[in-house]
């Protein structure tokens, strides 16, 4: 067995190297279409939002200073921070639930992760508060829950889990499977803590952090809950065998397939009554990680899903499978500090973040040559059609060709807010989504507070040629004229890779008005 020196050097090591590289990734590629709508979380707060509660919001704030520093770095800082903290602290559970060799394993396979290193530690989404408010929650649930005495400090520390649980529910609704995995556990294996006080406390408290999320639905026909409802609803259609499949797959890529077969090893051996983990920590950590999984596995039968949604469940997998790792019997010589599976699986992590970086920066892979949609461009050539746009509407308001307060229109939260953070925000210019709400999500809200559209007002529509939808269908009713204006390309290297059909909607017909 490795000694405690070394493997808290190695600890060390790995959370710097992992900082450092997610945080190079961070300032070194464009922002994505949810990054860059979870830009407008911070831009305009709120108790809650359309899509997700308002925790994301809240830590772009915090780490831009309100927006003071607002670099795809900065707006970042956020994920690299929290990812870090993260890996601190599923070190922290496996210690707890086995020795320091476990958590040291969990920290490496949590890195290798791709959910774990990428989605929530590198890109700004509600997973990377969510991610580090779940595994706090964990912590505080196996310092506490096991206990059979109920001692002071355990039942404090399940205080701390209320209160870390209610912070996981305001990043993201899927918390909701620790409070659903608590009350199972304690149902099944300790029902003395229903009589302690500090558990209902606990509850009470989860339910305050969530309180402004539930006042904003209710002022809004609790519109959050039912829209997504209605993407995890089952459809008349029955069993759809291809989605299940797609989301079999994604959440074997998302989470390293690696890691995915150590789960599963380690799964099996659970199963066939190896005694490689204590039972309290088995049971509580398989109530709060399997139900989440099995639930859109279920929903996946029927309808399309993401297999990021499952991450959470993967983090208390991850325990199990470093538990099986650090388990004597497999290595009976000596204990690796780094054991070849571990190796293996933070080799294809970089492999593949090496090669996505490049990608997306140079295009290393002619996907398009090939008629394969090239998914890298959603965070390719936003800056480059901001420098290039604003030396267009430069020309055309000098020459009097429209109003130099023209706002931009478009048809949905996306592109929408790309235009705003790359486009429109350089040249002091507002950003419009009209439709739906179903297509234009936050928008619906965004236009209420930027204000009413004057008849006569002029505007500006792009069209993206791989996104392309016709502004004479969707505005020529609205406007006199439309005019095209010019064509922007967005190069990579020497190849153009996009194309931006820029237009002029001349005289608004009669005022927009964005009822409050």
């Amino acid at each position: 067995m490795p000694s405690n020196r070394r493997i808290y050097i190695t600890l060390v090591i790995l959370l710097v190297l992992s900082a450092v590289a997610r945080g190079f990734i961070a300032g070194f590629i464009e922002l994505g279409n949810d990054e860059v709508y979870y830009w407008t979380y911070a831009k305009f707060p709120a108790l809650s939002h359309f899509d997700h509660p308002p925790m994301v919001g809240l830590v772009i704030q915090l780490f831009t200073l309100n927006l003071r520093f607002d670099s795809e770095f900065f707006l970042r800082l956020a994920a690299v921070v929290c990812g870090t903290l993260s890996t601190g602290l599923i070190f922290l559970i496996g210690r707890q639930i086995k020795n320091p060799l476990t958590g040291l394993y969990a920290a490496f396979l949590y890195t290798a992760s791709f959910y774990g290193f990428i989605l929530s530690g590198t890109f700004i989404l509600p997973d990377g508060p969510q991610v580090f408010f779940w595994l706090l929650t964990l912590y505080f649930l196996v310092k506490s829950l096991p206990d059979p005495e109920l001692t002071y400090t355990s039942r404090n520390f399940l205080l701390f889990a209320g209160l870390s649980t209610g912070l996981a529910l305001l990043s993201k609704y899927h918390a909701i499977f620790l409070v659903v995995g608590t009350f199972f556990y304690i149902l099944f294996y300790n029902r003395k803590w229903f009589q302690a006080k500090e558990t209902w406390g606990a509850f009470v408290l989860a339910i305050l952090c969530f309180l402004p999320v539930i006042f904003w639905n209710a002022e809004n026909d609790f519109i959050s809950f039912t829209f997504h409802e209605s993407r995890v609803g089952v459809t008349e259609s029955g069993i759809q065998p291809q989605y299940f499949f797609t989301e079999v797959v994604g959440q074997i890529f998302y989470n390293n397939p690696v890691n995915v077969v150590i789960i599963i090893l380690a799964l099996v051996a659970l199963i066939r009554k190896r005694n490689f983990l204590e039972r309290p920590y088995k049971w509580l950590i398989l109530w709060t990680s399997l139900p989440l999984l099995l639930v859109f596995l279920a929903f996946s039968l029927f309808r399309s899903t993401l297999p990021h949604w499952t991450g959470p469940a993967y983090l208390g997998l991850i325990l199990i499978g470093a538990a099986y790792l650090s388990d004597p019997p497999l290595n009976a010589r000596k204990m690796k500090l780094i054991p070849w599976p571990v190796i293996l699986s933070l080799t294809l992590l970089a492999g593949v973040a090496v090669g996505g970086v490049g990608q997306i920066r140079y295009g290393w892979i002619p996907v398009k040559r090939w008629k394969v949609e090239d998914v890298s461009l959603d965070m390719y050539g936003w800056k480059q059609l901001g420098d290039k746009f604003s030396v267009l509407s430069k020309w055309n308001e000098d020459n009097f060709l429209i109003d130099k307060d023209s706002p931009l229109l478009t048809f949905r939260w996306f592109p929408a807010a790309n235009f705003d953070y790359y486009v429109a925000r350089k040249i002091d210019k507002t950003v419009y989504a009209l439709g739906t709400l179903e297509r234009i999500h936050k928008y619906f809200w965004i236009n209420k507070q930027r204000g009413n559209l004057k008849r006569g007002s002029d505007a500006w529509y792009i069209a993206l040629s791989d996104d392309y939808e016709d502004p004479v269908a969707l505005y020529g009713s609205l406007f006199e004229m439309i005019l095209p204006s010019d064509t922007i390309c967005i190069l990579r290297g020497q190849d153009t890779v996009r194309k931006a059909f820029v237009y002029r909607l001349i005289n608004l017909k009669k005022d927009m008005i964005f009822p409050p």
